[in-house]
């Protein structure tokens, strides 16, 4: 077949992975702007897309800068170099926080009035609402606040990571000597705070502002400004080090300290002076600036999520216990049921508590037990019923092994705590390969039985967090199976001691195979043409090589649907390269997550692979993932069942086209895939 030329044109074979990044934050965002959504689910969204966007800065933007700085002057797979980059990035940006911003005044904020929730400016309080806050002010507020001066004596203040602060220019009435200062708003205290009536709030900031002549008395306040800074938060983790925890803390001190900054967000009166004087001391340029017409940092928002307003949020949703989990009091007995059948449970439809907790609760007090050993990459803190559980079969004496991932970004400190509880309660943790992090999703039980020593499996798409269980949707696979279990083992193996592992039965493993076991399936019904089939549903698609190979497959006439949440660097529709490729994405109350891979046009008959791989270099190459075969064909049924409702989905999805730009798919049938497995989980839970 002859090569189609966009194949030689980086920027028609793939899309800038930053800028689909700002695509996805950009979807989340549209939620928000949603008015058919409760409303303080719409608020909800302002505050993700925000925290989304202080992350995008913190990681991917200081990392650009960084390479920058350094001389790198290499091009991404779409053909951009970093300038080409940074300034698109600054460009889509200031759009989406312009949106931002706008649907926070214009919508959210009124039609949160006509509910009965207000935001005040201080000259609209009453005199009886601002002793109220004048208490408040004098018994928590004024004792932690630090006016810091700016002149000669007094060099320019360190600006902590995310932190809001407000510039201030005083006045000397004696000499009229105008003066800088800061005053940094305690991260501590909410975002907005409430009145005693719970329905009125007051942006914290401007309680302090009201105030800066206690501050600063004597003197002439002559105008108040907020800003705020984000740092490079994305240090890198010496794995020589001879003590990986102690490398670790050391790492988030720095993170603390010494991150350069990466953006300025100002509110929209600033003055040019003041602006001027901040680019300086913090060594930015206008392009690094975020100018908003608004309140900064609308993450603020979750305290409004907080609220009991029912009527302003989406029904709760109670997770269920599948019925096969069901029947006996207190729980099932996991061992005979896994003897006897594979279990698949779909969270957050299916309960996180009554599933996995309760396995993990259930090993830990049998006597037969011998030993337990988990991954831990992002899961509760020390008083989850996960670690409690590891804590009690060790403290009974068995062999408990827990590998803590100490480079899980933004969770590392939460990591080091749960590892020292482990080892406290005898717990052998470890942190895994040098050079690789760890982001498998999986849990070991070995039990002595009768016949002797069976092993107990499970393999999920998520974290082993009870939290996030209810929030992400992913998948767990639970089972008995035998070659299974010996691949958990050899790759326990391989990660707590110093075995090269080679083939596994059934696990697909990366870095040692995972990604040429892909390539090998895509190949496998690229051959079979038009009879071939790929349905993929994936957090982030990015490599480039496997673009190419999915490219290669469409050119064969293979039809491939892929259901990519965040990123994809894959250029659907493009005729003669990808006409068979479709890509959608589905966003809503819950975080689509999991990782499903079929190969095959038999729903039936296809292969299913479910785990912890997205399709990136990175997962592919420097990280321990696992993927697991789903070979029941009830199981497997199920799979087919989701990845049909995903490619309906008419209220949920977006379509990427060919262009790179992302569409939401008009609603003609009405099909939400949330609300379909809602049903369908009430329905399994009660036998139907």
């Amino acid at each position: 077949m002859q090569r189609h030329p966009a194949l030689d044109d980086p920027a028609e074979r793939f899309l800038n992975r930053e800028l689909s990044w700002l695509d996805f934050n950009a979807r989340v965002l549209a939620l928000a702007e949603d008015p058919t959504l409760p409303l303080l689910e719409r608020a909800k969204f302002l505050a993700i897309f925000s925290q989304n966007l202080d992350e995008f800065f913190e990681v991917r933007v200081s990392g650009l800068m960084e390479q920058l700085d350094a001389g790198i002057r290499t091009t991404t797979a779409d053909g951009l170099d970093l300038v080409e980059q940074l300034r698109a990035i600054r460009s889509r940006v200031d759009e989406l926080v312009g949106r931002a911003a706008a649907v926070f005044a214009i919508e959210v904020t009124p039609a949160l009035e006509d509910a009965g929730i207000r935001f005040l400016d201080w000259d609209e309080l009453s005199d009886d609402d601002r002793v109220q806050l004048d208490d408040l002010f004098a018994a928590s507020i004024f004792p932690v606040l630090t006016p810091l001066a700016v002149d000669p004596a007094h060099p320019f203040p360190y600006i902590s990571n995310l932190s809001l602060n407000l510039a201030v220019t005083v006045r000397d009435p004696t000499s009229g000597d105008e003066r800088f200062a800061r005053v940094k708003v305690p991260p501590l205290l909410p975002r907005f705070v409430g009145l005693d009536d719970g329905v009125r709030f007051v942006l914290l900031e401007q309680m302090i502002a009201a105030k800066l002549d206690l501050l600063f008395p004597g003197m002439e306040v002559l105008a108040h400004h907020p800003f705020r800074v984000t740092r490079d938060a994305d240090f890198e983790l010496e794995d020589e080090a001879e003590d990986l925890l102690e490398a670790m803390e050391s790492v988030l001190r720095r993170r603390s300290k010494f991150g350069r900054v990466v953006r300025l967000e100002v509110d929209a009166k600033m003055t040019a002076e003041v602006l001027e004087l901040l680019c300086r001391e913090l060594e930015l340029s206008n392009d690094d600036v975020n100018v908003v017409d608004g309140p900064l940092d609308l993450a603020g928002l979750w305290t409004l999520y907080g609220l009991e307003r029912p009527d302003l949020k989406d029904d709760v949703w109670v997770p269920q216990s599948p019925i096969v989990l069901q029947g006996s009091e207190p729980a099932p007995d996991f061992f005979r049921l896994l003897r006897s059948t594979d279990v698949l449970v779909h969270h957050p439809y299916d309960s996180f508590a009554t599933s996995v907790e309760q396995f993990v609760e259930q090993a830990a007090g049998d006597p037969q037990v011998l030993a337990i050993k988990q991954t831990i990459y992002r899961t509760a803190g020390a008083e989850s019923s996960l670690v409690g559980s590891l804590v009690k079969a060790a403290e009974q004496g068995k062999q408990v092994v827990a590998l803590v991932e100490l480079k899980a970004r933004f969770d590392e400190r939460a990591n080091i705590a749960r590892a020292r509880v482990l080892e406290e309660a005898g717990v052998h943790v470890v942190y895994g390969l040098v050079g690789l992090k760890t982001h498998a999703k999986v849990l070991l039980v070995v039990r002595q039985e009768p016949d002797g020593i069976r092993r107990y499996c499970h393999v999920g798409t998520g974290n082993y967090n009870p939290k996030t269980a209810e929030l992400y949707e992913d998948l767990g696979l639970l089972s008995a199976d035998p070659e299974l279990g010996a691949d958990l083992t050899d790759l326990f193996n391989h990660l707590t001691g110093y075995s090269h592992q080679g083939a596994y039965r059934k696990l697909l493993v990366a870095p040692a195979h995972l990604r040429r076991a892909i390539a090998d399936r895509i190949e496998d019904q690229a051959a079979q043409g038009a009879a071939g089939r790929i349905t993929m549903k994936m957090n982030s698609l990015v490599d480039p090589a496997l673009i190419d190979t999915l490219y290669d497959a469409s050119q064969q006439g293979t039809e491939i649907d892929l259901v990519v949440r965040g990123i994809c660097c894959l250029r659907p529709q493009v005729p003669g390269l990808s006409d068979n490729i479709r890509v959608r994405s589905i966003l809503g109350r819950f975080l689509e997550h999991s990782r499903v891979y079929r190969f095959g046009a038999d729903a039936e008959t296809a292969e299913y692979l479910i785990g912890s791989a997205d399709l990136m270099p990175r997962n592919l190459d420097h990280r321990v993932e696992a993927l697991c075969p789903v070979t029941d064909p009830r199981l497997r049924a199920r799979l087919a069942e989701m990845l049909t409702l995903d490619l309906a989905d008419d209220e949920l999805a977006w379509e990427l086209g060919a262009d790179g730009r992302w569409r939401k798919v008009p609603t003609t049938e009405g099909i939400s895939t949330h609300r379909a497995l809602q049903e369908l989980a009430i329905a399994r839970a009660h036998g139907s």
